[in-house]
């Protein structure tokens, strides 16, 4: 079977320019390919083209806007998971540019498919009474209660992400002080997080439990499954939620339903904006590539604090309606308006 352009250029844009070129993670390079696959259902469902006949020719500005419209009406996609589609194509285009600048016209106009803004959710937390609740869930007796529970110490005192908890090894902990933790974030970049006092006890317990505290040790993943393997995210968020559903069975107002490893980043986040931290400071703890992304916990704080005071006025200040609702005479209302 003859291989097509496309394929052929599609296998060294994965093989080669992701992870090599471009330094993708293999997370994103997963995404990409599911988007791909999704573009080739789409050829073949709506445009009777198979997979093993798309060409670079194929690849129009029509097609992807048909593409991104099929994403949303046909299998019911979210704007972001919309975005992240229509980034995948993109990265791709950009690449193509520099291999067929022939049909550079052509995917410039793809490069300029407006991406699409997602509304502004609500952003969901836990309160302190609520991770103290979720912590006390945690058996220490068991045989990996303190794991768990230096794992979800992790989680809510560091607010990593749980690609950054699933990748640490041993010797990226710094017991020694200034307590320090060594995460390796998106896009291959690195931080150091610091270590809070009350948790290094727990911490340095679980190391000699593990028997980690050998020289030998030090390459090994921090935390393993019930198979002594990696920890996937699966495995992360299926741990997070059986001490969520255990805490929600003796108190359901203070623990969201539908609590997350990521939401556990969202109340590290907004518990430092409650204390005054700055922004920048979290920023940089979270690992945010901009500031701009972590403004969303300031404006949270903000409207949460706006809407209590609201609620708090309605206590003390009686209702009032407007003068002008009861002037049936708008001109004469506007004209005595500044007068009095």
């Amino acid at each position: 079977m003859k291989t097509t352009d496309f394929a052929m250029y599609l296998n060294k844009f994965f093989i080669n320019y992701l992870p090599s070129e471009s330094g993708s993670t293999p997370m994103t390079i997963d995404s990409y390919r599911y988007a791909f696959i999704l573009y080739l259902t789409y050829m073949q469902e709506k445009l009777h083209i198979s997979a093993d006949r798309v060409q670079i020719s194929d690849l129009t500005h029509r097609n992807i806007l048909l593409f991104l419209g099929w994403l949303q009406e046909h299998r019911k996609n979210g704007v972001a998971t919309r975005n992240q589609r229509q980034s995948a194509i993109n990265s791709f285009v950009r690449f193509l540019m520099y291999e067929f600048p022939e049909h550079l016209d052509e995917y410039q106009r793809i490069l300029r498919i407006p991406i699409k803004k997602a509304p502004q959710k609500e952003i969901s937390y836990m309160k302190t009474d609520g991770v103290k609740l979720l912590m006390e869930q945690v058996n220490h007796e068991s045989s990996n209660g303190l794991r768990d529970y230096v794992i979800l110490s992790l989680l809510y005192t560091t607010g990593l992400r749980v690609s950054e908890l699933i990748n640490i090894r041993v010797k990226d902990l710094s017991l020694h002080p200034p307590h320090t933790l060594l995460l390796h974030g998106k896009r291959q970049k690195s931080r150091y997080v610091p270590l809070m006092g009350n948790i290094v006890p727990c911490i340095q317990k679980y190391l000699v439990q593990e028997r980690y505290d050998r020289q030998e040790k030090l390459d090994e993943w921090l935390f393993k499954n019930h198979m002594n393997t990696k920890f996937t995210r699966q495995g992360i968020n299926y741990l997070v939620g059986k001490y969520v559903r255990a805490a929600r069975k003796i108190n359901s107002e203070i623990i969201p339903k539908d609590f997350s490893p990521h939401k556990m980043r969202h109340t590290t986040a907004m518990g430092l904006v409650d204390s005054g931290v700055d922004l920048i400071y979290i920023r940089d703890l979270l690992g945010h590539v901009s500031v701009k992304t972590t403004e969303m916990y300031g404006k949270a704080d903000v409207r949460r604090k706006r809407e209590a005071i609201e609620a708090a006025s309605k206590e003390i200040v009686p209702s009032e309606l407007a003068e002008w609702e009861n002037n049936t005479d708008l001109k004469h209302w506007l004209k005595t308006f500044n007068r009095k």
